[in-house]
């Protein structure tokens, strides 16, 4: 995705936990974090309290969404999924991409990677990678009109 492109359809997913969101339900209202990550990936468990941060403290500003993108076989088992969300306290809804049909549309190839939308649902930031929080921050401030 490039920035300013518009926030594609939550569809396709295996299956979804702590709830169902859809676009029509996070444009329109505030902006929006999708967060990539894959129950097999150290980086996304290390960043997890970070996002739950986000979600917490942004709660009433910031729609937060979770996207699970499986690696590999192993990251199929949705049991081991909802495990790893509860173990994280990950407790936005959960979109499970197990065939990728998100990821392709997101044209994402990394977990974790991160993409900010604004209320309209136009992409004003995207980042991979553990590191970055700082950044990320800024950013998620700036589409909030925030200093």
């Amino acid at each position: 995705m490039k920035l300013r492109d518009e926030m594609p359809e939550l569809e396709g997913e295996t299956t979804w936990f702590n709830g169902e969101v859809n676009k029509s339900d996070l444009i329109g209202d505030k902006p929006t974090l999708i967060h990539f990550w894959s129950v097999s990936c150290g980086l996304c468990k290390e960043a997890m309290p970070q996002v739950n941060e986000f979600r917490d403290e942004y709660q009433d500003q910031l729609n937060v969404v979770a996207v699970h993108m499986p690696r590999s076989e192993k990251d199929l088992d949705v049991d081991q999924i909802k495990e790893v969300a509860d173990q994280y306290n990950i407790t936005q809804p959960i979109f499970v991409d197990n065939e990728h049909k998100l990821t392709d549309a997101f044209d994402n190839q990394y977990v974790p990677a991160y993409y900010v939308f604004d209320e309209n649902g136009q992409l004003r930031h995207t980042q991979a990678g553990g590191k970055g929080m700082k950044m990320l921050t800024k950013r998620v401030n700036r589409v909030l009109g925030n200093k």
